[in-house]
């Protein structure tokens, strides 16, 4: 009798193991989650899972022998993470952020009579441009941070991807280049590296280029309404845009599948 194949926790891994389980209400393993979100989020894998949760997103309950649990609202909260990051583009820290303010654990209320958001917020990337990246860290502390080799840092530094910033004879880097390498990361498992990502970088310094030639005279006017206003401006242009961008290339891509 042929056996069924079985997840590190001891459960068959039949095809509906994972619904029933989370019917029952029962924890489910690391390999069941992915099942279960695999129709919404086709991206997602088990080695994604444990980077969330290496980067304290996610805290899921262990067994006896080290296996992960998944109890429904670490189900939930998965969902939360992967919607913000495909629908929003949120970076983690932004992530991180909107889960301790509690986004994602009730629903959202609106008021009968509240205004209907704009279309052309609607479905955009958050931009938060008056935030300030802080957070500063050495190369050896960014490599640890995010998993990066130093040789990878460096060629990303050659290629201009980020550059860090000279402190007391040190590299040392921000909230954002960390963010950056992050996704460099991720990009490099798939045989990306730092000369690839050039095209990436151009395309953000031209779409940089072209929101300071339309809002340039306004940001930097001293009157301080008019700056407010401005900043506004280009957090919205800057969201829309990232949204264009990515509905483009989900468009040229479909076309690798059809």
């Amino acid at each position: 009798m042929s056996q069924q194949p079985v997840t590190a926790a001891g459960t068959p891994e039949a095809e509906d193991v994972a619904p029933a389980s989370a019917r029952s209400g029962r924890p489910l393993t690391i390999g069941q989650v992915c099942k279960l979100l695999g129709g919404e989020f086709p991206e997602i894998s088990i080695s994604k899972i444990r980077y969330l949760e290496d980067q304290k997103l996610l805290h899921p309950r262990r067994t006896s022998g080290g296996y992960r649990l998944f109890g429904s609202d670490d189900v939930e909260r998965l969902r939360t993470i992967l919607r913000l990051q495909r629908d929003e583009f949120l970076p983690l820290r932004v992530i991180r952020q909107e889960l301790a303010a509690g986004r994602g654990q009730e629903p959202r209320v609106v008021a009968e009579d509240a205004p209907e958001e704009p279309p052309a917020q609607r479905g955009t990337t958050s931009v938060a441009l008056r935030t300030p990246s802080a957070g500063l860290r050495t190369l050896e502390q960014l490599c640890e941070e995010t998993r990066a080799t130093p040789q990878l840092v460096r060629e990303l530094r050659d290629y201009g991807i980020v550059q860090g910033r000279d402190q007391a004879g040190a590299i040392v880097f921000d909230d954002d280049e960390r963010e950056v390498v992050r996704a460099a990361v991720e990009l490099a498992r798939y045989g990306v590296g730092g000369r690839h990502l050039r095209v990436l970088r151009s395309s953000a310094d031209r779409e940089a280029a072209l929101l300071e030639q339309l809002l340039g005279p306004a940001l930097r006017s001293r009157n301080p309404e008019r700056r407010a206003e401005a900043v506004d401006a280009l957090e919205t242009l800057a969201a829309t845009t990232t949204r264009l961008k990515h509905l483009l290339l989900i468009r040229d891509l479909r076309r690798l599948v059809a």
